[in-house]
């Protein structure tokens, strides 16, 4: 392996964590041995270009400072190949880290976890989600949550996870079902009213809701929770559980396993990682080690 690590940084994650946060990292790494070199680029497809090339050129590693965006940026890039991808997780969420029980918002201590886990070849394989042709590590959402995303990404006011905030309750006044369509793997068509579909690789999404708390990275399936046709009082009763995964015990919400997925509805956003992936009808298939990971 060479000694060279790219460092692929979102200077603006977690409100200008992510700028700050590249230094203790890289000087972890450099303690190490490693040499390091950051790409920043222009924009998103500028900096994916740049991380992409690395890749190709062989670096010994991409590590991804930053989001669960940029986290997603990185899979990209890495994704099919034996390059190893680093998590320095400093943004809002930092969902696929959590997955992945890497440190979070200490950018030193990621450095030295994927430092000692390069030079002792601690690395690890994990299955990871495609959907259009994107690959995502955590949770592909659609319904409910999705829209509250579309809203958020609206809003210009206010900033941060607070818009979030005031989207749900501008969802919950308009609230009701969808009418999906979904099939699993190749079996039959099924229709149901449903509040949500996720469908998991990871177990969270939002900064720890543990929307898929049963999801395991090395299965080689998915975990597809389905919230049902559920009230709007039924929905703020069991919100807050997500946070404990203790939601899947409701009446209202299922669970599923498959390696592939297709979910329909009209109006419907999907986003995986948080990022808007297109509208529905999506396809999603689980690809059983698709990325190397260091640091675990």
């Amino acid at each position: 392996m060479t000694s060279e690590i790219t460092l692929f940084v979102n200077p603006t994650a977690g409100r200008g964590r992510g700028a700050h946060a590249a230094q203790p990292a890289a000087s972890a790494l450099r303690a190490a041995g490693f040499s390091v070199r950051t790409v920043l680029g222009e924009n998103a497809e500028d900096a994916l270009t740049r991380a992409r090339a690395a890749v190709a050129d062989g670096t010994g590693a991409l590590v991804a400072v930053g989001g669960d965006g940029m986290a997603n940026l990185a899979l990209q890039a890495v994704a099919g190949t034996r390059t190893p991808l680093g998590l320095v997780a400093v943004g809002t969420g930092n969902d696929l880290a959590r997955a992945l029980h890497l440190p979070v918002r200490d950018p030193a201590a990621a450095g030295r976890r994927i430092a000692e886990a390069l030079k002792g070849g601690d690395l690890r394989d994990i299955d990871l989600g495609q959907a259009e042709g994107r690959w995502f590590g955590t949770v592909l959402a659609s319904g409910f949550d999705s829209r509250v995303n579309d809203r958020g990404n609206r809003m210009r006011w206010p900033t941060g996870r607070f818009k979030y905030d005031l989207a749900m309750l501008a969802e919950l006044a308009a609230f009701k079902p969808f009418p999906y369509r979904i099939r699993l793997d190749d079996g039959e068509v099924r229709e149901i009213e449903a509040t949500l579909v996720a469908v998991g690789n990871g177990s969270s999404y939002g900064g720890g809701m543990r929307i898929c708390p049963g999801a395991d990275l090395t299965d080689g399936l998915f975990d597809i929770t389905v919230v049902g046709d559920c009230s709007r009082a039924t929905l703020l009763k069991v919100f807050p559980s997500v946070y404990r995964g203790t939601h899947v015990d409701h009446a209202k919400v299922t669970v599923h396993r498959a390696a592939k997925v297709e979910i329909s509805a009209v109006g419907i956003t999907g986003y995986a990682d948080g990022e808007p992936l297109g509208p529905l009808p999506l396809t999603a298939r689980c690809i059983a080690g698709a990325v190397r990971v260091a640091g675990l």
